[in-house]
């Protein structure tokens, strides 16, 4: 993707920026996007890192992914092959997954959070990796996350990759064009007021909540307090949210001569919906519009695909999956796989493109591609695909851990949480981190 420049408007949150409620003022901590956004953009003291995660629920024929051999000196698979010219790039992983977690295709919802029980009666999710980081992370940038899916607008409300810290489905945004207008597109005075007001009596009713909340807590026992003590700060930490977008909201939005996008209605274009959500996260992290993207690629719905050379296949993409070793779905599936693997070589090539402080775009992103499926034809949930790319790491080289027995996912999530800054050891079910590919 040949992607222009994009510059940026110089308006910017004032250095004093309060916090208001029941007759106090909380001043904000210089922050960023206090800064002039020009000069930013211009002369960062230090380029911000981004993590960008790419998961296909329907994975990819282990046979054809899995590479043998460890180390730098490892073998590429057929698959790998594809990505021989960006080898160097990544890192790809085997005998990685989610402890407990199964229940088939309903683990997508759970790649980022590693609940256990997806199947279960009653099953709650956790917090998510993109909405945990951002969580621990100043506010930089207009949107503290963007959600992303390449699916039908009617199964946003069932599957994504976001979950907020109360197990909440965020829905992913399903078209490019919203996206690019959320972006770039500058609302009328009018519309932007009208937001600005809508935010305004959301805080008003945080406002309310917050005050009967501590006239309610002189009644209490010490237990009971404590909990409520925990829901007044989750009140604050929303108040600030909201003051902070409609800061962002009175800003001007960054300007690009890109062509806005124009979604594509004909789902058996599956890849070149792919393609154009994918020039969507790049176009994103240049304009500085976030620092976190999750991009969910619904397989799993997807209809009778049209392939690269034009060819349909004879099924879903889903059936296609239960191949009961069907020589012609497998075949059909593979070359999906195929085209899969050689939009992520493109996005990576993409990446390592673009100069950025001295650096190149790449190395400041993470991009993690994976899947909650390690073979979809039997829906097991272990040995999954997980290939990580940019983000400034040591690359080229395969991580192998047991495939009886794999090590937690969450171990290599702990080490891409450090990377963009969050100070912890903990995530979710790890047991350690994989920072033996932050060595230089």
């Amino acid at each position: 993707m040949n992607c222009p420049h994009i510059s940026t408007a110089s308006s910017h949150l004032p250095r004093r920026a309060f916090l208001r409620g029941m007759g106090v003022s909380l001043a904000l901590p210089a922050l960023e996007c206090m800064r002039p956004v020009l000069v930013r953009a211009a002369t960062p003291d230090v380029a911000p890192r981004r993590m960008l995660v790419i998961v296909n629920n329907l994975g990819l024929l282990p046979k054809y992914f899995a590479p043998t051999g460890m180390g730098r000196d490892y073998k590429p698979s057929p698959y790998l092959e594809l990505l021989s010219n960006v080898r160097d790039e990544f890192t790809v992983f085997s005998g990685l997954s989610h402890p407990g977690v199964d229940g088939a295709h309903s683990t997508d919802n759970c790649f980022l959070t590693a609940a256990p029980g997806a199947f279960k009666f009653g099953f709650r999710n956790t917090v998510s990796l993109d909405q945990f980081a951002a969580e621990q992370l100043p506010q930089s940038t207009r949107f503290r996350t963007l959600n992303l899916g390449v699916t039908r607008p009617s199964e946003a409300a069932k599957r994504s990759l976001s979950f907020t810290r109360d197990g909440v489905l965020l829905p992913p945004e399903t078209s490019p064009a919203n996206v690019f207008r959320k972006m770039f597109v500058q609302g009328a005075p009018g519309d932007v007021q009208r937001q600005l007001d809508r935010l305004r009596r959301r805080g008003s009713i945080l406002d309310a909540l917050n005050l009967e909340a501590k006239r309610f807590n002189r009644t209490l026992p010490a237990a009971d307090r404590e909990r409520l003590d925990q829901y007044l700060t989750s009140v604050r930490e929303v108040e600030q949210r909201l003051l902070t977008a409609g800061e962002w909201e009175q800003r001007p939005k960054p300007q690009t001569n890109r062509t806005p996008p124009a979604d594509i209605g004909d789902n058996k274009r599956f890849f070149d919906q792919l393609r154009l959500m994918l020039d969507m996260t790049q176009l994103a992290f240049e304009s500085d519009s976030t620092r976190i993207i999750t991009l969910i690629v619904d397989s799993f719905r997807a209809p009778v695909l049209r392939l690269p050379n034009q060819e349909e296949t004879t099924t879903t993409y889903h059936n296609l999956s239960h191949h009961g070793q069907n020589e012609e779905k497998l075949r059909q599936l593979e070359a999906a796989d195929r085209e899969h693997l050689i939009q992520l070589r493109k996005l990576i090539d993409d990446f390592a493109a673009k100069p950025e402080n001295g650096e190149r775009l790449l190395d400041n992103t993470m991009i993690l591609y994976g899947s909650n499926l390690g073979d979809a034809n039997i829906h097991d949930t272990t040995n999954l695909p997980i290939l990580l790319a940019g983000g400034g790491f040591r690359h080229g080289q395969h991580l192998a851990f047991s495939r009886e027995r794999n090590q937690p996912l969450c171990n290599l999530f702990v080490t891409m949480l450090q990377n963009l800054g969050v100070e912890t050891d903990t995530f979710a079910s790890n047991t350690g981190n994989l920072n033996e590919i932050t060595v230089k």
